[in-house]
């Protein structure tokens, strides 16, 4: 049985005054996969998130999250995603189960119901005792791990994630990504992730599109892509691709 269909991007364009951000963008994201979009800084990756998750409306093209259009039904579409932006923070005078706790009892209709949520995220975070202490104390990594977590602990049915671990060491990255893998190993959820870092995108995604200078230069799983393109990895992969598309 083929799988279903949970994000539909069609022909999708975004102009800012002069500047053509992204140029006819489409795929598809199927449900219960880490679909990838990844490129270099300014490709589109973010503008391209933004819109899935009702930030931005598109200058053409749609979207369709779940059955729902982002534009004109972004109500709907806001009840099934959870969005981390990159340049997400924390409230640093709480402790990260404040901060957790604060978050869920948005979405919680009581108390009870608000700290079993809590409870989901700070299990997902993996920081243990570390959550009692005032999120000013903690590293890079530590505060990625809890905003992680705290946008997949009300189990959203599409989690969007820009760029999960810009900016962390080698092992931060590595819980970052060991968390999300454990998420969808956990749940029916869908992911979609924009990164830069290539070979993250090959451990983490089931298929991934390139994208450069605002449009989908390829897409495909990982293995495929580097077949394709004959790269040994998909930074190699990328950069046959882009050369392949702008001769």
């Amino acid at each position: 049985m083929a799988s279903k269909v949970v994000v539909l991007v069609e022909d999708l364009w975004k102009k800012f005054d002069k500047v053509v951000a992204i140029r006819g963008v489409s795929f598809k994201v199927y449900e219960g996969e880490i679909f990838g979009l990844i490129g270099p800084n300014g490709a589109g990756k973010t503008t391209t998130l933004r819109i899935i998750a009702t930030l931005l409306k598109p200058t053409k093209g749609r979207v369709i999250v779940y059955g729902y259009d982002v534009e004109r039904e972004p109500d709907r579409v806001r009840r099934l995603i959870g969005y981390l932006p990159e340049e997400a923070g924390v409230y640093d005078r709480l402790s990260g189960w404040e901060n957790l706790l604060f978050y869920a009892k948005i979405y919680a209709g009581n108390e009870d119901e608000a700290k079993r949520i809590a409870i989901h995220g700070a299990e997902l975070s993996g920081l243990g005792d570390r959550l009692r202490d005032r999120a000013e104390t903690y590293s890079k990594g530590m505060k990625r791990r809890l905003l992680l977590a705290r946008t997949l602990m009300v189990k959203p049915k599409l989690a969007i994630l820009d760029e999960p671990t810009s900016g962390l060491d080698v092992y931060a990255a590595v819980e970052v990504r060991r968390l999300i893998k454990k998420y969808i190993a956990e749940t029916n959820s869908t992911i979609i992730l924009s990164s830069h870092n290539m070979l993250e995108v090959e451990y983490l995604c089931d298929r991934v599109a390139f994208i450069d200078n605002g449009r989908i230069i390829a897409l495909g799983k990982p293995r495929e892509l580097n077949e394709r393109f004959g790269g040994e990895n998909l930074e190699e992969a990328f950069v046959n691709a882009v050369k392949g598309a702008r001769s």
